[in-house]
């Protein structure tokens, strides 16, 4: 049951996505609020805290953790650490809103998703492109059989940003890579879409020494039942660009913008079936305040999340397949 009643959310660090996206996000919901956040370094704490309007800032981690008056903890920190405060935060009674990929593999996934169950709190994902409803539409294009019978996805989420060396993205051991970054985004749309598991993965990668070996480039094929399969490709350094297409049997739906939208990048997309070619225009929605609502849905029990803590050790089977495939270069089945 909805109340009046905001969820106090606290952020655990002043990561770049939190300040640009998810703060200003949860801030715009009506059934939110950002109440805390921390720092490992109060002075940078402070700093964020006075430019985003939030009254109070912590010098630690575990302070956050121990302020009774918060609900959610959203955290943005290296996915190394992903499993590690998740867990924490659990265990002080807090819902989690944690950044994608949810942890390293599908073994910490599993971790996180109990201690959290263990714990009576909520476990979601942020992947906040699965708020828009503009993926409702997709679904129901799809499900309506205008563009016929599937026969495949085709995606891709790709940036230049490896002069930035120092970059978290580009550490290893901290879960660095395009797969775990971007192409993440591609395997759980197509999993979204088909609403089933591909049962192998086949990639190829370009690992650079110039970045910790991480894979600065890959492209893959995901095969699902049926013969349909995706097609993807991701990397943190090459040309921007994040399109999808569903082609079926008798037409295709291009989306020119998948994963960002913004002033510079629409949310509407072209449906192209039996000679005609429309335009669906996609009312602008902020993702990351309908992420924040669906939270704040789960939290109240209004209703069930759509995506729960299963969803996202599935999608890190997927990817950790993906990984060991570019590494051995040899079909993985899952």
């Amino acid at each position: 049951m909805m109340t009046d009643k905001k969820l106090r959310w606290g952020i655990l660090g002043c990561a770049g996505i939190a300040k640009r996206s998810v703060i200003p996000g949860v801030q715009a919901s009506r059934w939110n609020e950002v109440a805390a956040i921390a720092s490992r370094n109060i002075d940078k704490a402070e700093e964020t805290a006075k430019a985003l309007q939030i009254s109070t800032a912590y010098g630690s981690y575990e302070e956050l953790l121990a302020d009774d008056s918060l609900d959610v903890i959203y955290i943005p920190l290296p996915n190394h650490l992903h499993m590690e405060w998740t867990i924490r935060a659990a265990e002080a009674g807090k819902h989690i809103l944690c950044e994608k990929p949810l942890a390293l593999n599908a073994e910490e996934a599993a971790r996180m998703a109990e201690a959290c169950e263990k714990a009576g709190v909520q476990l979601l994902e942020a992947f906040m492109y699965r708020w828009d409803s503009r993926y409702d539409k997709i679904k129901e294009i799809i499900d309506s059989g205008e563009i016929g019978e599937l026969r495949g996805i085709r995606s891709a989420f790709t940036f230049n940003n490896a002069k930035d060396k120092g970059n978290v993205r580009y550490r290893k051991e901290w879960g660095g890579g395009s797969l775990y970054d971007v192409g993440c985004y591609p395997i759980s749309a197509a999993r979204l879409l088909l609403g089933e598991e591909p049962v192998a993965a086949t990639v190829q990668a370009i690992f650079s020494p110039e970045h910790d070996d991480v894979d600065m480039m890959a492209s893959g094929l995901l095969e699902f039942e049926g013969g349909v399969s995706l097609t993807f490709d991701c990397g943190m350094w090459a040309a921007f660009r994040n399109p999808l297409e569903v082609l079926g049997t008798e037409g295709i739906i291009e989306v020119p913008s998948a994963f960002v939208t913004n002033a510079q990048n629409s949310g509407n997309f072209y449906v192209s079936a039996r000679g005609e070619r429309r335009l669906v225009e996609v009312e602008a929605v902020n993702a990351y305040t309908a992420q924040a609502d669906a939270m704040y849905r789960a939290v109240t029990g209004t209703e069930a999340p759509r995506f729960d803590s299963q969803d996202a050790i599935r999608n890190m089977k997927v990817i950790d397949a993906c990984l060991k495939s570019a590494r051995e270069r040899a079909r993985i089945e899952l």
